[in-house]
């Protein structure tokens, strides 16, 4: 694991932003794994200002989002695909029939997931995954579990990451209880993992995460066995990290 230290939310999407140009500058057709949430949202704001610069080019790029709520819509407000939209697919010129999420709509879990499967092995899997993690570890929509989850399953969410999520709908009651979410083999698989913090609300997750035991119970953890992992975070939520680290 390589550990970049921001010193704030602003320093790590930027510092974010410069392995995800360099990735699609050395490497025009890199499958991009890609995250929602807000963590996300400063890095994909300086991506979109280096492509309408000029200075970026995702016309032969592939983008393969780790997971959608399931019964919502593309269009739905509160979906991850309109999330996408609205942050980068519409700014900048990624074609449209290369930018995959999961579909929310589809009632059948066992056809979506090996669907999903199924469009990451038709593109060798991915080059640079980008991953925010959860205050419970999560990564994409991978709960704490008894186990790590393998391919794409439909997850159902945990209470405090509908709690978490609930700051994005008009109540709890909103807040989808399913997701489909990439599995952790596709993750693990993938050649570069680029993972991003900030803010002490997930300098406990960070800690567990990266300098304890390997467990289902925080499926972050697992990154511990990846060959190449870069975490960017800020000062926050590295607060509970060895000062070594």
């Amino acid at each position: 694991m390589r550990l970049i230290r921001a010193k704030n939310y602003d320093d790590m999407s930027l510092k974010a932003a410069n392995i995800i140009a360099a990735q699609v500058s050395l490497n025009p057709k890199s499958v991009l794994g890609l995250a929602t949430g807000s963590t996300p949202i400063g890095t994909y704001r300086h991506l979109v200002e280096w492509y309408q610069k000029g200075e970026l080019d995702f016309g032969k790029a592939v983008s393969i989002n780790l997971d959608e709520y399931c019964g919502l819509s593309g269009e739905h407000p509160q979906s991850y695909r309109r999330f996408m939209r609205e942050n980068l697919f519409d700014h900048i010129n990624i074609p449209a029939d290369r930018s995959f999420l999961p579909d929310g709509t589809q009632t059948d879990s066992v056809l979506e997931c090996a669907r999903y499967d199924r469009i990451i092995e038709e593109h060798n899997g991915i080059d640079l995954q980008l991953l925010g993690i959860g205050r419970n570890a999560h990564i994409g929509f991978n709960e704490p579990d008894s186990c790590f989850a393998c391919g794409t399953h439909q997850v159902i969410l945990t209470e405090s990451t509908i709690a978490a999520n609930t700051r994005f709908f008009e109540d709890e009651a909103q807040v989808p209880r399913k997701a489909y979410s990439m599995g952790m083999q596709a993750i693990m698989q993938a050649k570069r993992v680029l993972l991003i913090a900030s803010g002490a609300d997930k300098a406990e997750a960070i800690r567990n995460s990266f300098f304890g035991p390997v467990t289902p119970q925080v499926p972050a953890s697992i990154l511990q066995l990846h060959r190449d992992v870069i975490v960017i975070a800020d000062e926050a939520a590295l607060a509970d990290c060895p000062a070594e680290a």
